[in-house]
């Protein structure tokens, strides 16, 4: 399952890197958010090395369906009531300036990227009240929205929160053109990382700052990400034979679709649940059945999934790493908006790694007790963990059907059992939303290594 970006894109190769380096700052990362900072950062004249385990933009960057866009579904409402009016308001304005930084950067590279403004809407088919509410709470913290009756849309609304001045582009155009001239290691997943030592099979790297900006932080402890966000998937197809949108446009409906077109496809998405917890498959059936409802003449010309962290109060950590700590720094948690968050990240990093100081680190802050927004998100998070982590321990193995031997089904990060994924033929870890291949091959974090291959029963 290959998302459109990679179909008509390739980025060239870099080679692993070798032995010991020295440098000033170290990412460590290469999707979206690690080549905006390393670039930001080569840009202020600082010494930038990446390590990325995979490719670069080889994992979240490469599904998502690339909006950029502050309208972050029936948001702003609730966020002002969470951190007041005044860092709504810099939340706001974080990510209109991430907007602004892509058309600027787009320019600056001379990227061929397809970035064209347009206007995001959030729709409802039900809920005018919490639309008009949205409405006014964006408006109060600066952002040009509105409530508006009519759409493009192929069913009828109760009424839908009109974003200007958004945008949608190419990602992978964007970043293959922003890496150029980044001195960027390929296939070098980091083993460990020990004060301001970077460990990886062959060698390492030693840097003043480091900053981990693998979507899911892939160290444990200190910090404890992984108890302060939880995974969801969600899935894309790509349509042809459809109508050209003139907008981009997300549900406030619990079960609602997603909609934007690319060139000559439109994308359709939805079914978004916790990593790990559809374990009766059909999200991708469900998709095209509401696709020949609304669209009787599409054809698909590919589909594909993506990953977001969420975390339990709502906003992104972005900041120091942990408390005390002033040189190494994290960003995660972007929720459904991993690319405007991506350049909001980079924008806070950037400034943070070079020794300035920042209007928005407050709201970002990853040390922030906001107790109040995220206990409910927190307990059922906790519940989550607390089952998978008993069952992994209880019941650590299963037999493939018509096999006689045992195989373990425990998770390399924490030891949560995983669940089958039919729709993706994948081993999901409900707790924390590590995936691998049917093989035992890792294919997200936060674990770091692959299962062993005799512990992974057949699937077929």
């Amino acid at each position: 399952m290959e998302s459109i970006w990679t179909k008509t894109v390739q980025i060239p190769e870099r080679k692993r890197a070798e032995g010991s380096l020295e440098r000033e700052i170290a990412v460590i990362g290469a999707g979206m958010t690690g080549i905006l900072t390393a670039y930001r950062l080569q840009q202020m004249g600082k010494q930038v090395v990446v390590l990325e385990a995979d490719r670069i933009a080889g994992g979240q960057t490469k599904n998502t369906t690339a909006k950029i866009t502050s309208q972050h579904g029936c948001f702003y409402q609730k966020l002002i009531s969470d951190i007041g009016i005044k860092n709504a308001r810099l939340y706001a304005r974080a990510n209109q300036e991430a907007i602004d930084a892509y058309e600027k950067m787009a320019a600056e590279l001379g990227a061929a990227c397809d970035f064209v403004r347009l206007p995001s809407y959030l729709y409802s088919t039900g809920n005018e009240e919490c639309l008009k509410k949205e409405a006014a709470a964006a408006v109060s913290v600066g952002i040009d929205a509105e409530f508006v009756k009519e759409t493009e849309l192929p069913f009828p609304v109760a009424g839908a929160v009109r974003f200007s001045k958004q945008a949608q582009f190419h990602p992978l155009k964007f970043i293959s053109a922003a890496a150029e001239g980044l001195e960027i290691y390929e296939n070098t997943p980091v083993k460990r990382v020990r004060k301001n030592v970077i460990y990886f099979d062959g060698g390492t790297v030693t840097a003043q700052k480091i900053i981990v900006a693998t979507h899911y932080p892939i160290i444990n402890f200190p910090g404890m990400y992984f108890m302060r966000q939880h995974q969801e998937r969600s899935y894309v197809l790509a349509l042809s034979q459809c109508p050209k949108l003139q907008g981009m446009y997300y549900s406030a409906d619990p079960d609602g679709l997603s909609f934007r077109s690319a060139q000559n496809l439109l994308l359709f998405g939805g079914n978004s649940h916790r990593t790990g917890k559809k374990v009766q498959g059909g999200a991708y059936n469900d998709l095209r059945e509401s696709a020949k409802k609304y669209f009787p003449k599409n054809r698909e010309v590919c589909c594909w999934s993506a990953q977001d962290c969420m975390p339990h109060d709502g906003v992104p950590f972005v900041g120091k790493y942990y408390y005390g700590q002033r040189n190494r720094f994290v960003a995660t948690g972007y929720q459904k908006w991993g690319m405007t968050s991506s350049m909001a990240a980079s924008l806070l990093l950037s400034d943070l790694a070079s020794g300035r100081q920042s209007i928005y680190e407050k709201v970002f802050t990853p040390q922030r007790r906001r107790v109040k927004a995220a206990a409910g998100s927190l307990m059922q998070d906790m519940a989550e963990s607390v089952k998978g982590l008993a069952q992994g321990w209880i019941f650590p193995y299963s037999k493939s059907e018509g096999d006689e031997q045992k195989h373990w089904t425990r998770c390399s990060h924490m030891g949560c059992r995983l669940k089958w994924n039919p729709d993706e033929q994948t081993f999901d870890c409900p707790c924390h939303g590590s995936r691998f291949t049917a093989d035992g091959e890792l294919l997200d974090e936060p674990a770091t290594c692959c299962l062993k291959k005799r512990q992974v029963g057949n699937r077929k």
